[in-house]
């Protein structure tokens, strides 16, 4: 089997599905490797890195792959580029398909076979595998450094000959792997940190790194798999209404809910924001997906009333080298479920394989895909626990329930 790492097409991707060091790894378990020439350039690879690791660079590895090969990829390949896959072929990586359907007609049109890695189930035995949660990782790293430059202020308490400089005070509402990552970062920093989560779970890890947990006296909104429910329109009023105050007393504030292939909820209105004082600072890991602060815009800072608001767009390709080491890491522990001696061997009566596959042979078997395309909606590949598989509903085989709890960024 030949495994083929392309170069990103997405402007702004600097991240490259595979690094020389999982390529060698790879190479080892008899896996075939081609890498398109510059695909790590961005992330600081060079081609002789690969090279070394054994892999074959090529000028086009669309063109040098076919039926029972695998492409991988950071972001999901355009209509265009599917055009240009030979028929038969596999791919992994981030899809979203439910972002842009017509890309996966297009994939089924080419009768691929597509792993989706933001449909992974949520299992112990799939952790090294959670692209989701490792590029969340970089993302609230990056977030807190992000707020530390943006402040016109010391993040850490100074006591000085001129007088004591008090902390940066910094507020995270979600406390997900983003969340969670922003804490600590801010932490290190210096700061007093506050956060906030609709989950009773979440107490106990924000307390662990050393942060404030905020309380509103809310109902809990435990979901699936330990993550939170989607609020409804009153809940989210009501939780708006109570952290006003939080919001205004803060220096930074760091936001961090998304929910994959959907807009991210508004967690920061604009009269919140005119609260703020002078010189604070919001920081919105959601921007690409809409922006859990009314006034943000993907890519852009936002001054408004003296206060900056920061829409980090694709913050992992920020720190390239790192997220993609991950993101390969990733990449390859699903890969070798795939593959045995060498060969494409994919088990569908595993839930992992299962729960990530969005085309099958051709065939959508992502149920609520396959109903966005106006397709018949499949039963679920693996059938559930005691019985036999059950009509498939709009919540597919239950991946994509838990995932759209998620915190996280691609």
């Amino acid at each position: 089997m030949k495994l083929a790492v392309r170069k990103e097409l997405f402007s702004g991707e600097t991240r490259v599905a595979i690094v020389p060091d999982v390529a060698k790894r790879l190479v080892g378990t008899g896996v075939e490797v081609l890498v398109e020439q510059g695909a790590g350039a961005s992330a600081r690879f060079t081609d002789d890195a690969y090279r070394d690791a054994g892999a074959e660079v090529v000028a086009d590895v669309r063109a040098a792959v076919g039926a029972g090969d695998v492409l991988a990829w950071v972001r999901p390949p355009t209509v265009e580029e599917v055009g240009r896959l030979s028929e038969g072929i596999s791919g992994v990586g981030f899809l979203q398909p439910l972002a842009d359907p017509e890309v996966v007609r297009a994939l089924a049109g080419r009768s691929a076979t597509v792993y989706s890695l933001d449909l992974l189930p949520r299992i112990s035995r799939a952790q090294s595998m959670d692209a989701l949660s490792s590029q969340a990782t970089v993302s609230g790293y990056r977030a807190g450094l992000v707020a530390a430059e943006h402040l016109a202020k010391f993040f850490p308490m100074f006591m000085t000959a001129a007088g004591t400089v008090p902390p940066a005070k910094v507020l995270v509402m979600g406390a997900g792997v983003a969340g969670l990552q922003a804490i600590a970062t801010a932490k290190r920093l210096g700061a007093m940190v506050r956060a906030y989560d609709v989950r009773a779970a979440a107490k106990e890890e924000v307390a662990s790194l050393g942060a404030h947990f905020v309380e509103l006296g809310l109902e809990t909104r435990e979901g699936t798999g330990g993550y939170a429910r989607e609020q409804t329109a009153e809940e989210l009023a009501r939780q708006q209404e109570l952290l006003t105050a939080e919001v205004a007393a803060a220096d930074v504030v760091i936001t961090t809910a998304q929910i994959p292939g959907r807009k991210a909820p508004v967690l920061v209105t604009e009269e919140m924001v005119a609260a703020m004082g002078n010189g604070a600072v919001v920081i919105d890991l959601a921007a690409d997906s809409g922006g859990n602060c009314a006034l943000t815009r993907a890519g852009e800072e936002v001054v408004v009333g003296g206060v900056t608001v920061v829409g980090l767009a694709n913050p992992p390709a920020s720190m390239p080298t790192h997220a993609s080491f991950l993101y390969s890491r990733n990449v390859a522990n699903f890969v070798d479920l795939l593959v045995t001696d060498g060969a494409l061997t994919p088990d569908f009566g595993d839930e992992v394989v299962a729960g990530t596959c969005v085309v099958r042979a051709g065939e959508v078997v992502h149920a609520p895909t396959a109903e966005a395309l106006g397709l018949p909606v499949p039963s679920p590949l693996v059938p559930e626990a005691g019985g036999e598989p059950e009509p498939a509903s709009d919540e597919g085989t239950g991946a994509e329930t838990e995932r759209d709890q998620r915190e996280a960024g691609q």
